[in-house]
């Protein structure tokens, strides 16, 4: 396991029993560096632009001009979770399968319920 992802599983949980999350699964998936990267470099570009929004309020921007970044805003976030989807299906979800875990599949389906409100 690298540093980085011991830091970041480190981050997830106060030991080895008792998680921060209490919505989380409890399950856990150590990603690669590149996808670690990729979706952290995402969540910071949505962060700045929801920092901006934030600035446009206080400076009393136009309605329409903070409607349209927050329509931006929810355009990454839906991004966001394309990619993690699609990384989701090609390994926790593929990986499961090939060992024999077809309740996969139902969690996979609850899931996509839930996105697809």
């Amino acid at each position: 396991m690298s540093d980085n992802s011991l830091e970041r599983n480190n981050s997830v949980e106060l030991n080895n029993t008792e998680e921060i999350c209490p919505y989380c699964s409890g399950k856990h998936k150590e990603r690669n560096e590149k996808e670690y990267k990729d979706l952290t470099n995402r969540l910071k570009r949505i962060e700045g632009q929801v920092r901006g929004v934030e600035r446009m309020l206080e400076n009393d921007a136009y309605c329409t001009d903070i409607l349209i970044q927050v329509s931006a805003i929810t355009s990454a976030l839906n991004s966001f979770n394309k990619a993690l989807l699609a990384n989701h299906m090609r390994t926790c979800v593929a990986d499961n399968i090939r060992q024999g875990n077809d309740e996969v599949i139902d969690e996979l389906v609850t899931t996509l319920q839930k996105l697809m409100k």
